[in-house]
């Protein structure tokens, strides 16, 4: 509890402000509230959430972003049907933050709501609580027809990690938008299974450049040596940042059999792209490479420059 409000019951005399004619009087109570950082202002706070004004409502909702627990839940979903929008996104942020998984217990009820703000915002709020109730109502939201609510559907199930999901994560990551294949693939990473490389593996064909690089990401940590072909011809990839995952997944892998095929790309202008290979090729400590790092000792980025050392000071050991 914050030391100025040691002495005296300080809460309920800020929360009589709550009571006053003025908004910013009943503004700054909310916040003087918030400050104290006592659970016993939490209800005052609740209270706050239904004031008149939208202002007072907002930062309620904002200052119980500083609590947790079910009551703190349950005041941040009623202001979910607040009619001012800036009130609404206040409330889900904070949803956000909650950690304690006995506040999933005021969320839960709501994973089917009809509302697409409100469903969303709940399966935002419960993901990181890891409640294994919602994994039912998040494969439901996953046909829904907002793309909004079936990234953080996937969200859900990735953050359970039960390999029971994984036919729900696989048709997930061919799902019509981008954000969503991109989520689900990264939601796999959990898995050790052949389905789940399998479909890792078929997102370096994906039409969009965002959906490959979370699959090449993802790989080193759910692929084995099967995928390292798939992860090599991703070295040739339109888009530089997919390479980049490639060319990280393969030394994340181990795969040295690929250093040859790394190294000339220390010729690519895109200081970001030579930085990784260049870690890479260190990791790896392939004599052969030497020659291409050499060349860029003393490259003029300094990120480059210290990986390149790092990596030939590395191989001098060997």
């Amino acid at each position: 509890m914050n030391a100025l409000f040691e002495d005296f019951d300080e809460i309920a005399e800020i929360a009589e402000a709550l009571d006053d004619p003025s908004p910013g009087a009943r503004i700054m109570a909310v916040m003087e509230l918030a400050d104290s950082a006592d659970p016993a202002a939490i209800a005052h706070l609740a209270r706050a959430i239904a004031d008149e004004d939208a202002g007072v409502r907002k930062q309620a909702a904002q200052a119980l972003t500083d609590f947790d627990g079910p009551e703190t839940a349950a005041a941040l979903v009623s202001a979910l049907k607040d009619s001012d929008d800036a009130v609404i996104a206040a409330a889900a942020l904070s949803l956000t933050e909650l950690k304690d998984p006995a506040a999933g217990d005021a969320i839960l009820p709501h994973l089917g709501d009809s509302d697409t703000v409100k469903l969303k915002a709940c399966l935002a709020g419960i993901k990181e609580l890891r409640r294994g109730e919602a994994m039912g109502p998040a494969i439901n939201a996953l046909q829904h027809a907002d793309a909004g609510v079936r990234v953080e559907a996937v969200g859900v199930i990735g953050w359970l990690q039960d390999e029971g999901s994984l036919p729900a994560l696989r048709d997930a990551a061919k799902d019509a938008e981008t954000q969503v294949r991109r989520t689900a693939l990264a939601a796999l990473g959990f898995s050790k299974s052949e389905h789940a490389e399998a479909t890792l593996i078929g997102a370096l064909d994906d039409p969009e450049w965002l959906v490959r690089e979370a699959g090449a990401e993802t790989l080193a940590k759910a692929g084995g040596a099967r995928c390292v072909p798939a992860l090599r011809a991703a070295l040739a990839d339109d888009f530089w940042q997919v390479r980049v995952k490639a060319v990280r997944s393969l030394g994340k892998l181990n795969a040295t059999e690929t250093a040859i095929e790394i190294a000339p790309m220390m010729d690519i202008p895109v200081p970001n792209l030579r930085k990784e290979c260049a870690a890479v090729l260190g990791e790896m400590a392939v004599v052969e490479t030497i020659p291409y790092l050499e060349k860029y000792a003393d490259d003029p980025d300094p990120d480059v420059r210290k990986n390149v050392r790092w990596a030939l000071g590395r191989m001098a050991t060997k």
